[in-house]
Order: C-alpha cells, then structure tokens, then sequence
C-alpha cells in the first residue's frame, strides 16, 4: 500500500489526510496487520503444510487465511491470542476447501507409495511413519494433538479453540499419544520378528 499516495494534501480543502482520523485508523490497521503477519506467518505455514502436505495448497490456505485476517483485524482486541485466532481461520479455512472439491477416495495400503527414492535417511522414514499414524486418528483426537505439537497451543488454549472443556482435551491428547504409542511398540514388534 502506498501510504505516501494519501499523505498528499487534497487540492480543494487544503487539509492533510494524514490527519484525519479514517487515515488514522487505517494506518494503525495497516501496522496491527503487519506485525501479524511477521510474527506469525511461519507458524501458520507449519500449520497449513501439516495439514495438507502440499506447498502450493498450504501457500493458498496462508494467503486466504491473512486475506480474511485482514478484513477482520479490528476484531482482534488480544494481540496475544492471535495466534489462536488465525489458526482458527486457517482451520476453517482448510474446511472450505474440502466443502468445495469431491476426492476421489483411495485406501492407502491398496496403493503403496512408488516413490520411496523421496525418503532418504532414517529420520525422515519415521517423520513420514509419524504423519501417517497421526493422520489415520480420529479426528477428535487428531486436531488437539496437532495443536499442541505444531501450534505449540496449551490445554486451555486448545479447549479454548475447540470449545471444549480442559479435561476432555487433556485425555483426547492422552489417548492419541497412547495409539501412536502402541503403533510404535507394534511396528517394532513386526521388525523383531522379520528380522529374528
């Protein structure tokens, strides 16, 4: 935006814009908005990219998630909960794209990945064995894990997000670290006997 444009005196009034208080607001606006996006961007990235694994989509999802940031600025009062608030919006984000496109469905076992030249050291095997147990959860067990894990949200804060109470989402964090858990101690199982 170029602030220097409104900045120049109008020809019939003689009176600076700069001053009056629509251009006021507006800059403090655009300085609120900023100083959102600066601090935060990256996270919503992570974010996005957590939850659909492609860069372009995720870039997509951050730019609408900031688009909507912006025309709803002003109700943002906390600047500390921003973070929770535009992760908000990217969910519902994320929601809408799902609402507007049918996917073709396919089960993942039937279909193994061709290209396993992509998974080059050992870390980035269970990165990707990780993600996969993670995305096979329920749903109500998936949202606050991510949260926590990605988003670096507390209990309350989640609770907050998902309009639960902070009991209920202390014990779905419980028991989604448990099934990764013994998914973990099942496929080391398999390993001991394949190789043994």
């Amino acid at each position: 935006m170029a602030l220097g444009f409104f900045r120049k005196k109008s020809s019939g009034t003689g009176k600076d814009p700069a001053t009056t208080p629509v251009y006021g607001g507006m800059a403090d606006k655009q300085t609120k908005y900023e100083a959102l996006v600066h601090a935060l961007h990256a996270d919503i990235y992570r974010y996005a990219y957590w939850l659909c694994r492609d860069p372009q989509v995720a870039e997509d999802l951050v730019q609408e998630t900031f688009l909507r940031a912006w025309k709803a600025i002003d109700t943002l009062i906390d600047d500390k909960a921003a973070k929770a608030w535009l992760i908000t919006i990217l969910r519902r984000e994320n929601a809408r794209r799902f609402e507007r496109k049918q996917f073709d469905l396919i089960d993942l076992d039937e279909h193994p990945q061709s290209d396993q030249d992509a998974l080059h050291s050992e870390q980035e095997m269970e990165n990707e064995w990780l993600r996969r147990h993670i995305a096979r959860l329920p749903a109500e067990y998936q949202e606050p894990l991510l949260l926590q894990v990605l988003g670096g949200f507390s209990g309350e804060e989640i609770a907050a997000q998902l309009g639960l109470n902070k009991n209920t989402v202390m014990t779905r964090l419980f028991r989604a670290r448990n099934q990764i858990k013994e998914a973990m101690e099942s496929a080391a199982q398999q390993r001991g006997h394949t190789n043994g």
